[in-house]
């Protein structure tokens, strides 16, 4: 079974990160995985990112038109 065990840290200059943990052997392997709480805080509403990916329409007008000039081009 895994053991979990969290630490707070400050990132160093130089990227360094310092974790002490006395109470595992010497030897023992470990996963280390770093989750930056500054970007876990950073929220997005999701109107915010509503027509921002790639190949979305930012107002319903832009579809429609889309839709348009694809029904368009189909006929001869």
């Amino acid at each position: 079974m895994n053991q979990a065990i969290r630490q707070k840290a400050v990132v160093k200059p130089g990227g360094m990160i310092n974790i002490q943990l006395s109470e595992l052997p010497v030897g023992t392997e470990v996963d280390v995985i770093v989750i930056v709480e500054t970007l876990a805080k950073k929220e997005q509403s999701l109107r915010s990112i509503i027509g921002s990916g790639k190949g979305s329409f930012a107002k319903p007008q832009e579809a429609d038109d889309f839709i348009s000039r694809e029904r368009d081009s189909w006929s001869l």
